[in-house]
């Protein structure tokens, strides 16, 4: 059997229950290809998946990571047109944390040849979530005063491009001053810290002092506050709790206030490989004109994929990071 080094862990806990060790390689199944990793992108789910949050199937040792890119080491039959050599990404397969990862032939992306590896492991999971957002939960449009929840942050920043992209007026709310910086280059025309009266000063920006057209949340403990801030018949997107979880709602708010509150998940949204593909091209379609931006990852080798984890635990970062075999 060929084996491939990846990042496991047997039990939950800590950064420091990762260790990078050699395990037994996947095999190509049919309807799958067999891929040598470039780049995979850190996102926030694999630290509750390490931590024992999420529910993990089957039996340690786990791996963890679900977004990433490389090359086509060995088609499966029924794998489609995809052939050994091939450059892909994905985003929501599982096990991305390895030198060898066995993606299904229907979530294979096709990397374009001006598109790098790094770059595909960097946007694809929150540009998605960025794109459905702004096109799908609530379609932003010229003239829309929208509200951005942890702007700094990975799918912030690209939540404000897409939302300028689409012609808005954006408002940022960050947690720090040094967060205030990327909020601002990432487009948005103002920031407010959290530990501020946000709510008053948000309305105060906004034009006529009547509140926003939406709030995009992902603190979960901010969602009342996020109500207060949006105007009569506007709405909220909520979609994640990295704050806590969210008050209850009571729908006799929403019918005097005649405003929206929508749920945001991306597996919802992209459930076909054409919609993967679509939503994939357009974002890479973006990064070409230029019209989107993305801050340069910060690249840390599998091998230090604790460290990795602690830098993005430690909430100081800004900007995605990606883990390099």
């Amino acid at each position: 059997m060929n084996s491939m080094k990846a990042l496991v862990f047997e039990t939950f806990g800590g950064p420091e229950v990762l260790s990078y060790r050699e395990i037994p390689a996947p095999e190509v199944k049919p309807g799958t290809v067999l891929v040598r990793l470039k780049a995979a992108g850190l996102n926030y789910a694999d630290i509750y998946r390490r931590r024992g949050n999420y529910h993990l199937a089957g039996n340690p040792p786990y791996i963890l990571g679900y977004e990433g890119a490389g090359i086509v080491e060995e088609a499966g039959p029924d794998a489609g047109r995809l052939k050994r050599g091939d450059q892909i990404a994905f985003c929501d397969v599982p096990h991305a944390n390895a030198e060898l990862v066995l993606v299904p032939a229907e979530k294979a992306i096709p990397l374009p040849d001006d598109t790098s590896f790094e770059t595909a492991a960097a946007v694809l999971l929150q540009g998605m979530t960025a794109h459905y957002l702004t096109r799908d939960s609530y379609r932003v449009q010229t003239g829309d005063e929208v509200l951005v929840h942890a702007a700094a942050g990975g799918v912030g920043q690209l939540l404000v491009q897409l939302a300028k992209r689409q012609g808005a007026r954006v408002l940022g709310l960050i947690s720090s001053e040094v967060k205030r910086e990327a909020a601002l280059a990432a487009g948005a025309d103002e920031a407010l810290l959290y530990g501020s009266n946000w709510v008053d000063a948000a309305k105060n920006w906004s034009t006529g002092g009547e509140g926003l057209s939406v709030a995009y949340d992902s603190v979960g403990s901010t969602l009342m506050d996020s109500f207060a801030a949006v105007r009569i018949k506007g709405a909220v997107v909520f979609f994640g709790m990295a704050g806590g979880d969210p008050a209850f709602v009571d729908p006799r708010m929403l019918m005097d206030t005649s405003k929206t509150l929508t749920g945001g998940d991306l597996w919802n949204h992209v459930t076909s490989r054409e919609d993967r593909i679509r939503r994939a091209d357009e974002l890479f379609g973006w990064l070409r004109d230029g019209s989107l931006k993305l801050e340069q990852p910060r690249a840390f080798p599998l091998a230090e994929g604790a460290d990795a984890h602690r830098l993005l635990e430690s909430r100081r970062s800004t900007g995605k990071i990606i883990l390099v075999p």
